[in-house]
């Protein structure tokens, strides 16, 4: 905790405003002790907080005043005031609703953000359906899929996966069906699988071997067909991993698809590389305790290896490089006997600055944003009510 707030500490003189965005619920008073995303930094740093309920997701109007409710009084007055998002009809049917909030809280409602189907958010920790659906890209999604062109792409879905966002631009690809799954026989069958990165490497090759999907994997590979591996996957994929950091496994089996091995650190590697692969420019990012070493006779990937088929690099966010990962979608179609072609489509890039300019016009057209800028500018209001139904922890 007290790093998290010291580098908030810190960003907040170099910035004029820091968003903090929360993780799950504020009203998880179960966890609160050991809480320093949510109302713990709000309540370390002196931040308002405005509450923002999904609609989409059914009792919102409960959620919003239940929240304020189950907080303790000192939780309770950094709930500044909320936003509701993802809404579908007339805004005119819900006012009545939000004006009982404001009335019960003494908290006003800034703003009804409508559903906007062509828009996705970022998510770093989770691939539910992975981050991004298939519709705002591309409205032949269901053709492409069905299209015996189409590449067929499994990604595993890990229990601790991390930067989840490295799949998105599969996703948003034309002519690319990507399915999130935790069954083998969806990994067999696939024409590319995936294993992303995860915030526990060795924790979760247990849980692969566990489940079946890591025999699926090495079955794979043994017929040259399509694995890529990326940070944390691109570790299970070595021939063994010695963590003394996150698992404090001395020593732990890979899977042995290459014959490289795997050397956690305490200190931790933080870069933004930039490269070439067959001569196609790509950048990306590297975050993580272990390094590969070992096998130089394999073709450097990213860096990485690759070798009949398994793809393994330490990089995230090359796939965000159209360039490349139309290139090497296509290399990896010819391995898996697709005709897979790359498409003309604008790029992922050019697809998310359209998805955050829309995103940007709803917010100007259905938010108080003055009323925004006043909580930015004032802070936490001194004069918020507490609701007297509150039970958590204060």
């Amino acid at each position: 905790a007290a790093e998290a707030h010291a580098a908030l500490a810190e960003l907040r003189t170099r910035h004029d405003v820091v968003l903090c965005e929360g993780a799950g619920s504020p009203a998880e008073v179960n966890l609160r002790t050991g809480d320093y995303v949510n109302m713990g930094l709000a309540r370390a740093a002196d931040l308002p907080v405005l509450l923002v309920g999904d609609i989409d997701r059914g009792g919102v109007l409960a959620a919003l005043a239940g929240t304020v409710g189950l907080l303790g009084p000192d939780d309770q007055r950094h709930i500044a005031a909320f936003l509701v998002n993802k809404f579908r009809g007339d805004v005119g049917l819900l006012r009545p609703g939000l004006e009982t909030v404001t009335e019960v809280t003494g908290r006003p409602v800034l703003g009804v953000v409508p559903w906007l189907p062509e828009v996705w958010l970022d998510s770093e920790d989770t691939l539910a359906g992975a981050s991004v659906t298939r519709s705002p890209f591309d409205t032949a999604a269901e053709e492409d899929a069905a299209s015996p062109a189409a590449l067929r792409v499994a990604v595993v879905r890990l229990p601790r996966v991390s930067n989840a966002t490295d799949i998105d631009p599969l996703v948003a690809e034309p002519g690319v069906a990507v399915t999130v799954t935790t069954d083998p026989d969806t990994v067999a069958a696939a024409d590319l699988a995936v294993l992303p990165g995860t915030r526990s490497t060795v924790d979760d090759l247990a849980w692969l071997r566990r489940t079946g999907l890591a025999r699926a994997i090495e079955r794979r590979a043994a017929t040259g067909r399509p694995v890529l591996g990326i940070c944390g996957g691109c570790q299970m994929l070595t021939r063994a991993i010695h963590d003394g950091v996150e698992s404090t496994t001395e020593r732990v089996a890979g899977l042995g698809l290459l014959p490289h091995e795997v050397r956690f650190t305490g200190d931790k590697t933080l870069r933004t590389p930039e490269g070439a692969w067959r001569g196609t420019p790509v950048s990306g990012y590297e975050i993580h305790h272990g390094t590969v070493d070992g096998a130089p006779d394999r073709e450097p990937f990213l860096p990485g290896a690759a070798h009949d088929g398994v793809w393994a690099t330490m990089w995230h966010g090359m796939l965000e490089r159209d360039e490349f990962r139309r290139h090497w979608l296509g290399v990896v179609a010819d391995q898996a006997g697709i005709a897979w072609r790359p498409g003309t489509t604008p790029g992922f890039h050019a697809r998310r600055e359209k998805m955050l300019d829309t995103l940007a016009d709803a917010i100007d057209e259905h938010v108080d944003t003055a009323a925004l800028l006043a909580l930015i500018e004032r802070g936490v209001p001194g004069d918020l009510p507490r609701l007297e139904i509150t039970r958590g922890p204060s």
